[in-house]
Formats: structure tokens, C-alpha cells, sequence
């Protein structure tokens, strides 16, 4: 039986219309839901850069380490520069000088609360490292 190519085409396009209408069972379907949204999160450093330094005469010694900052963000995303101390030293008073200097040049978003623009007091771990060979610092 030989069809005319116009009716071949109709048959051809019925019978993947009909395959595309069967459910799948190999086909997972993830249940609608509206975007992803802040709704509690603390402030979020927005800078493309870290301003932060690590200080030469230690980075040149191969010394690394850690200070935590506590800070507080008012409902615009400012710090305020009053409530800025160190809430752990790394040990090394040049990586906490570095760090205190560094953060007032940093950019906040705000804190939210339900969505809503909140001030917050937050901790800010500061991290110097060396890189690593063939890597760079993070």
C-alpha cells in the first residue's frame, strides 16, 4: 500500500500527536511553586571585591588565620561603625587591624525578616589565606 506523501504526512502527524498526549511514566513532574524568595537571611556582603588585605609582613612569613567580626547592619544594608569590634582575634593584632579597617569599606544588603528590610547584629568570619600553588586566594 503506497499513500499519497499529503495523507503520509496527516497519518505521521496523528500518530505523534496521540504519543505526545499518553503520560509517561519515566517523566517526573516537579510540583509548581512560585521563585525562591529572602525571607530570613542575615546581611549579605555585596562588594565584587573584598577590600580586606592581607597584611604583608605576614603574608610574606606564610602566616594564615581567622577573625571574627561582630557588626551591625541597619535596615538599608549601612554599617554601622560604632558596633564594629572584634568578637574572636586571630591571635595576630596585624589581622585584626586588617580586618576592622577592611570591613568599613564593605557593602551590605540588609537583613530580612519575613522579606521585610531588618537591622541585625551579625557575626562576620574573616579569613586571610596564602594561595595555594597554581590556585588563588579565595
Amino acid at each position: 500500500m503506497i499513500l499519497h506523501p499529503a495523507r503520509a504526512a496527516r497519518l505521521l502527524l496523528l500518530v505523534l500527536t496521540a504519543a505526545c498526549d499518553r503520560p509517561d511514566a519515566t517523566i517526573v513532574r516537579l510540583p509548581e511553586q512560585a521563585p525562591a524568595q529572602r525571607l530570613e537571611d542575615p546581611p549579605v556582603v555585596i562588594n565584587a571585591e573584598s577590600p580586606i588585605i592581607h597584611p604583608p609582613a605576614l603574608y610574606a612569613r606564610g602566616i594564615e588565620g581567622r577573625v571574627v567580626l561582630r557588626l551591625f547592619v541597619d535596615q538599608t544594608g549601612r554599617l554601622v561603625a560604632d558596633s564594629t569590634g572584634v568578637a574572636e582575634s586571630s591571635g595576630y593584632p596585624a589581622f585584626d587591624s586588617a580586618a576592622l579597617a577592611g570591613v568599613a569599606q564593605l557593602r551590605f544588603a540588609p537583613a530580612l525578616r519575613n522579606g521585610t528590610p531588618v537591622a541585625a547584629l551579625f557575626l562576620l568570619p574573616v579569613d586571610f589565606r596564602l594561595p595555594q600553588a597554581g590556585g588563588i586566594t579565595p
